[in-house]
């Protein structure tokens, strides 16, 4: 069943209106996030671990990792597309969960659902039209065979910075635009692009829940903070998704950070900051992420 939604004009542009008034009057914007000398444990430990500080680890830090070579094929025009046949051979029936967006002239409609990980593998090697996105959306390595989860070994940084616990680790496979939500996690984050690029935008948890609270607010929605911890599908769609997206990404910026990833490169996101991702470019965007304390 597909899930439709419509925005009336004149509600999502009064609402848009009390968006920009909120943003201008802090006259601030997004600054680009800052990159770490180096990405030895001692610095990280100090600089981004300990003070919940975000950063993005010193360029290509995590071009090592298996998944990078095996799952993705570079493209002489650095387009990255997915090597569908390594992940057929190991793993086509794995269950996996999928995003389906469908762009029309009435609106958008969006739907998650589980299924075998050759439906999406068919989708890549097929799809032809940008109205329809399919997106392998935070897959967690326990959904993969074993000989797929060996190509996320888990980073030193991860494994030493505090207790050594992961909680969990997810996979994230689209082509752009794919979009993630201004949300926040309950464990420290590190989030590493495979291939493609993304841009992550982030906010404080002070100025991050200001905004959340506003949009739940203008919804006539509670602004609980443990609402913004699940990425639910009313983050997904309709006047939600609307307005949390033109709070984040539009001309009106909040203050906060951003970051731009390509292939390789890490991001450290503290417990508690709130953040949105945006795939973009061309070809095939891929991620991983590891939730750890």
């Amino acid at each position: 069943m597909k899930l439709q939604w419509s925005i009336p004009r004149a509600r999502l542009r009064d609402a848009r209106a009390q968006g920009r008034r909120y943003c201008t009057t802090t006259h601030r914007h997004y600054k680009s996030l800052n990159s770490l000398e180096n990405g030895t444990l001692e610095t990280f430990q100090k600089q981004c671990f300990q003070p919940e500080q975000p950063a993005i680890l010193p360029r290509a830090t995590f071009t090592d990792l298996p998944a990078i070579n095996r799952w993705f094929k570079p493209s002489p025009t650095n387009n990255s597309s997915l090597n569908t046949s390594y992940l057929r051979e190991h793993g086509a029936d794995a269950f996996v969960p999928l995003e389906l967006t469908e762009s029309a002239t009435e609106g958008q409609s969006f739907r998650a659902f589980h299924a075998p990980l050759s439906l999406f593998l068919d989708w890549i090697d097929t799809e032809t039209t940008p109205t329809t996105r399919l997106y392998l959306a935070q897959c967690q390595l326990l959904d993969l065979p074993p000989i797929l989860r060996a190509d996320f070994p888990t980073p030193s940084l991860v494994s030493r910075a505090g207790k050594g616990d992961v909680y969990d680790t997810n996979v994230w496979i689209g082509h752009p635009p794919t979009y993630t939500p201004l949300h926040k996690d309950p464990n420290p984050n590190m989030f590493v692009q495979l291939a493609g690029q993304k841009v992550v935008r982030l906010l404080a948890p002070k100025e991050g829940h200001a905004i959340f609270a506003a949009v739940r607010g203008q919804l006539g929605k509670s602004g609980s903070q443990e609402a913004a911890a699940f990425r639910g599908e009313e983050m997904m769609q309709g006047d939600e998704r609307a307005l949390l997206d033109e709070m984040v990404w539009g001309k009106a910026a909040e203050s906060g950070f951003e970051a731009r990833l390509g292939a390789g490169d890490g991001l450290f996101i503290p417990k508690g900051w709130w953040h949105s991702i945006k795939g973009i470019g061309e070809g095939v965007t891929g991620s991983v992420n590891w939730w750890f304390r």
